[in-house]
């Protein structure tokens, strides 16, 4: 089973948007497992404190080292990469989903206010990883969705697996459009290559769709693409 392990000064979050749809009931069928560990309790202060200010001035309080560390400890039995939330990380992709999916489970570190002591980082040997360029409050909302893109790359969690391969991102691709019932909508009609039952232009019109709207939309990729 894959097993989730989440530090943070605020567990209560989890599982959040993951006990819902796909993640949820792979939850409940024991999928995938969660444990969640507050920080808080890793602290000697009587009052639970767990920053301070930071060293040569700034703005923010700073996670004390040895707060973190204690509470890492506590889940050195536990499987996976450690991965702390943060802007200056690699940035997660769905390549970086695949190969946690292929983990035996996952230990993230929320950080929250201004940050971590990077002696915390550096002594366990912590990987970094970002989810945009932007700044969130904390590593929680961040690591709910690398634990969605995760989760449902796991066996069994989605029930046509032929579905992953067509998905954006696969092979540097975005996903080409997607059409239901009613055949006219507003007068706009379904393209008629996706009524016509021939499965061989159809797949065709499919990858000419893919790769006209990842060069529109998605030049980067699309470059990628090219090169390989």
């Amino acid at each position: 089973m894959w097993n989730a392990t989440v530090l943070s000064l605020f567990p209560e979050m989890f599982p959040g948007t993951l006990a819902f749809s796909i993640a949820g009931k792979a939850l409940v069928n024991n999928l995938w497992s969660l444990n969640t560990i507050n920080i808080r309790d890793f602290s000697n202060d009587k009052n639970g404190k767990v920053d301070d200010v930071p060293f040569g001035g700034g703005h923010g309080m700073v996670l004390k080292p040895e707060v973190l560390d204690r509470a890492l400890k506590s889940v050195v039995d536990h499987n996976g990469p450690r991965i702390y939330l943060s802007p200056r990380g690699r940035k997660f992709d769905q390549s970086f989903a695949k190969d946690l999916s292929k983990e035996k489970g996952v230990v993230f570190i929320c950080g929250r206010y201004e940050g971590v002591d990077e002696r915390f980082l550096t002594h366990n040997d912590i990987q970094e990883v970002s989810v945009g360029d932007y700044v969130l409050s904390g590593g929680e909302i961040g690591a709910q969705l690398i634990m969605d893109a995760t989760i449902r790359l796991l066996p069994n969690v989605i029930g046509n697996s032929k579905g992953l391969v067509e998905e954006s991102f696969e092979g540097d691709l975005l996903e080409y459009p997607l059409y239901t019932q009613p055949r006219v909508w507003n007068g706009i009609e379904v393209p008629e290559v996706l009524l016509s039952g021939d499965h061989k232009k159809i797949e065709i019109w499919k990858i000419k769709m893919s790769e006209k709207i990842t060069k529109l939309k998605r030049p980067d990729l699309w470059s990628k693409y090219i090169k390989s």
